[in-house]
C-alpha cells in the first residue's frame, strides 16, 4: 500500500484535453519508417505542428481550465499508442525545442501540462521489442515482452501494440527514466495509459522512484473497469478515470433515466470516501469514446451533462471541442477513432466563424454552429462557478431519493473537510415543462436555449432539458 500526499494543486484542477496528433492535423501514418531502422533510410520530416497548440492556451484560461492534459506526442508509427521512442517528440509534432516552448507558454499562464505515458506496450518496430522478438521468448532479451507462446503479446489483440513486461527491472528503470526525464524538463505529470494492464502491483515500485524525486508530480492513470480507489491505494497514482460515472452521465440522459445516474452518484460518493479514491477524473468524452452530443438523443440535455460535468466532485476535463458541441461517432474498425480526434483551426475565432464547408479532410464537426458560442459560454459559466466553489472538488454527493424521477433529480452537494460554505443542490430536470426551483438558484442552464437560442429560463425555475444550482431548505 503507497501512502502519500498527492500534490496540493490538483484540488483544484480543471482539465482540458487535446489529442495532437489529430488536433494538429499530423499525418495519420509515418511515412518516413521505410529504412531498416525507424526514421532512417527515407529521412525523417520534422514538421512543427506542436505549435499550433500555443495559440489555443488562452481559451484554456477562459474556460475556467489550468491544466492542459495531452495525448500522445512521442515518435510513433501511427495513433501515438504504437511508440517508437518515449525520449524524443513524434516528427509529425515537432522536435524538442517544441515541446520546450508549450511548456514555457503553459507556465507562463500558470497552466499545467500532463503528458500521455504509452508504457505499457510498444510498436514492435520499437528497438526493445525488436532485440526482444530477434531473441525470443526465453532469452535475457525477450524478457522485456510479455509472451502468448512464442508469440509477444499483443495489446488487446493488436499486434501493432506488443506489451511490455513491467515486471522487469529493466522495462522499470526505463519507464522511471523516462517520466523522470520529462518532469526535469518542466511536465506537471503522467496519465498512465492502459495502467490497467499490468496491475498496480507493477506500478508500484515505479512510482515510488518517480514520486521521490517529483513529489509534486500529477500521477493519473487509466483503469476501465473493478475497484478504482483500491488501484489508486495500491499503485501510488492520485487519481483514477471515473469511466462508471462517464456511462452512466450519458446513458441516463440518453434514456431519460435519472434513477440509473442516482445509482452511479451513490458509488461515486463511496469511491471518494474510501483511500485512494479522493481525485478521481471526471468526464464526458475523451479520445477514446463517442463524443457526448453525439450520444444523446436530445441534444438540449446536453445542458445538463456540462452541469454534472463542471459541478461534481472530482478532476473535471472537458476533452477539446466539447466546449463547441463537437459530435463525432467511435466506431469498432482500423480508423474508427478518427471522428473523435479532429483537426481544430488556428484559434477558437475560427471555430466560432465556421460553416460547414470541409478545410480539412477530419476537420472538427458540430452539432449546431449556430449554438456553439452558446454552448462555449454555457461551460464557462459551469467552469466560472466551480472556480467560485472550490469546495465542491471534495464534496459528498448524496441524491433526494425522495424527489427523484426518471426525468428530475436533487443532487446534494456538501461541504467536506470542515469546509464553512452552505450545502448546495444541483437539481437536474429532463423533462419538457420547467419547474419550480426547490429554493434561491444561484446559476441555471437551459438545454433550448443552449440549443435554439430561446432565451434564459424563468427566474426561480428549474428550466425543460437544464439544471439549476440552488440554495435550498433541503440541502
Amino acid at each position: 500500500m503507497n501512502h502519500h500526499a498527492a500534490p496540493s494543486w490538483i484540488r483544484d484542477a480543471i482539465c482540458w484535453q487535446v489529442y495532437p496528433l489529430g488536433f494538429c492535423g499530423a499525418p495519420r501514418h509515418r511515412e518516413d519508417l521505410g529504412g531498416e531502422g525507424y526514421g532512417g533510410a527515407d529521412g525523417e520530416n520534422v514538421v512543427h505542428r506542436l505549435r499550433r497548440l500555443e495559440g489555443w492556451l488562452d481559451h484554456l484560461l477562459s474556460l475556467g481550465a489550468n491544466v492542459l492534459l495531452l495525448n500522445p506526442i512521442f515518435d510513433s508509427v501511427s495513433h501515438g499508442y504504437d511508440t517508437l521512442d518515449h525520449r524524443r517528440p513524434d516528427p509529425r509534432l515537432g522536435d524538442e525545442e517544441d515541446v520546450d516552448a508549450l511548456i514555457a507558454a503553459c507556465h507562463e499562464r500558470g497552466i499545467r501540462l500532463v503528458l500521455d505515458g504509452v508504457f505499457n506496450h510498444i510498436s514492435p518496430l520499437h528497438p526493445v521489442a525488436r532485440r526482444a522478438i530477434a531473441a525470443g521468448p526465453d532469452s535475457e532479451e525477450g524478457a522485456r515482452l510479455r509472451w502468448a507462446g512464442r508469440s509477444p503479446y499483443g495489446f488487446e489483440g493488436n499486434e501493432d501494440l506488443v506489451e511490455l513486461n513491467l515486471a522487469d527491472p529493466v522495462v522499470q528503470d526505463r519507464i522511471v527514466e523516462v517520466m523522470s526525464l520529462w518532469l526535469d524538463r518542466g511536465v506537471d505529470g503522467w496519465r498512465l495509459d492502459a495502467m490497467y494492464a499490468a496491475g498496480a502491483e507493477a506500478w508500484a515500485p515505479i512510482l515510488q522512484r518517480v514520486r521521490a524525486a517529483h513529489p509534486e508530480a500529477w500521477i493519473l492513470g487509466e483503469v476501465i473497469h473493478g475497484d478504482r480507489p483500491a488501484f489508486a491505494a495500491a499503485s501510488g497514482a492520485d487519481s483514477i478515470t471515473q469511466y462508471e460515472l462517464w456511462k452512466a452521465i450519458w446513458s441516463s440522459l440518453h434514456d431519460h433515466n435519472l434513477f440509473e445516474l442516482a445509482h452511479a452518484l451513490r458509488r461515486h460518493q463511496d469511491a471518494l470516501a474510501a483511500p485512494g479514491g479522493a481525485h478521481p477524473l471526471t468526464f464526458v468524452g475523451n479520445h477514446d469514446t463517442t463524443r457526448i452530443a453525439s450520444q444523446l438523443s436530445d441534444g438540449r440535455d446536453l445542458a445538463v451533462a456540462y452541469a454534472l460535468l463542471a459541478l461534481l466532485p472530482g478532476v473535471p476535463t472537458v476533452y477539446a471541442g466539447d466546449e463547441f458541441g463537437a459530435i463525432g461517432v467511435k466506431e469498432e474498425r482500423p480508423g474508427g477513432d478518427d471522428a473523435v480526434r479532429p483537426w481544430f483551426p488556428g484559434s477558437p475565432e475560427e471555430v466560432l466563424a465556421a460553416d460547414d464547408d470541409a478545410a480539412h479532410p477530419h476537420h472538427l464537426t458540430l452539432l449546431a454552429p449556430s449554438a456553439a458560442p452558446r454552448i462555449l459560454e454555457a461551460h464557462r459559466r459551469l467552469l466560472g462557478l466551480r472556480r467560485r466553489l472550490p469546495w465542491l472538488a471534495t464534496a459528498a454527493v448524496h441524491v433526494d431519493e425522495d424527489a427523484l424521477e426518471n426525468t428530475w433529480a436533487q443532487v446534494v452537494l456538501s461541504p467536506s473537510d470542515g469546509e464553512d460554505a452552505a450545502a448546495l443542490i444541483l437539481v437536474l430536470n429532463l423533462s419538457d415543462q420547467a419547474r419550480p426551483a426547490p429554493g434561491e438558484v444561484l446559476e441555471a442552464v437551459s438545454g433550448a436555449d443552449l440549443l435554439d437560442g430561446v432565451g434564459p429560463a424563468q427566474p426561480g425555475t428549474v428550466p425543460a432539458h437544464g439544471a439549476a444550482l440552488v440554495v435550498g431548505s433541503g440541502a
